[in-house]
């Protein structure tokens, strides 16, 4: 798989899964802008992304995603400094959990607003330059519990969900123009965001993966990568589980 020449914008890219993907793509000889809130953690993601290619061109954007205008905004500070977006990976994103009779109207904002209104903000961003070259990858990062629910997080499965449907919808439209709009739903994997699992939970799930352990943020962005490639040019409206056999 060969990225030379090409700009990748990553947001929710200051650690975990975001991180992993932004440094992958650049491993693979991508350009790249990565976006979060944490200037400092974003700095160190530009550091692994340049120890895996030194010539890489990182370009760290504080942000916040759920701001259409700051959506906009970085857009189109990539696009002026980097000179193109041929792969955009939608990976910012929040968990509140709690049961649906407990639910804090604004945690189901805060959710919405930043798992699902601001991927939609970023497609719309980047449809017109990548319609315009007739060429781009998008990736929105969901989870299984956007496929397969699960108690407590009604918020949260409703808002991935959602991509699911913004992926398919929005594949339809820019296909004619050679964008391909896919889906990753990773499962139980290693990040910052699942460490306060609890103890009981976490081994329900281990138990019941096939292949006996949690994913990595790796595992995920090998997908990520190949979703953006040459290799998945005939790949669009997909969504791609990585949960170790657990939705089997």
């Amino acid at each position: 798989m060969s990225f030379a020449q090409s700009v990748a914008l990553v947001t929710g890219a200051s650690r975990g899964i975001g991180r992993a993907i932004a440094v992958d793509l650049a491993r693979q000889g991508a350009d790249v802008a990565i976006v979060g809130r944490d200037a400092a953690a974003l700095e160190e993601t530009a550091a692994e992304a340049r120890a895996a290619r030194p010539e890489t061109r990182v370009l760290s954007l504080v942000a916040d995603v759920s701001d259409p205008a700051a959506v906009d905004a970085f857009v189109a500070t990539t696009i002026a400094e980097l000179g193109r977006v041929d792969y955009a990976v939608a990976n910012a994103g929040q968990a509140v959990d709690g049961l649906i009779v407990r639910a804090k109207p604004a945690d189901i904002t805060a959710m919405l607003d930043v798992n699902l209104k601001s991927a939609f903000f970023l497609v719309s961003a980047v449809a017109r330059p990548m319609m315009k070259q007739r060429a781009g990858s998008i990736v929105l990062i969901s989870s299984i519990v956007g496929v397969a629910g699960n108690a407590g997080q009604a918020a949260y499965a409703a808002s991935k969900a959602g991509l699911l449907g913004l992926a398919k919808s929005v594949a339809k439209e820019l296909g004619s123009r050679n964008v391909r709009v896919n889906a990753v739903a990773p499962g139980l994997i290693e990040t910052a965001m699942t460490e306060s699992m609890p103890e009981q939970a976490r081994a329900h799930y281990l138990a019941t993966i096939p292949l006996g352990r949690a994913g990595t943020p790796d595992d995920v962005s090998g997908v990520v990568t190949f979703l953006c490639s040459d290799a998945a040019r005939y790949v669009t409206g997909q969504t791609i589980v990585v949960d170790g056999g657990f939705l089997m």
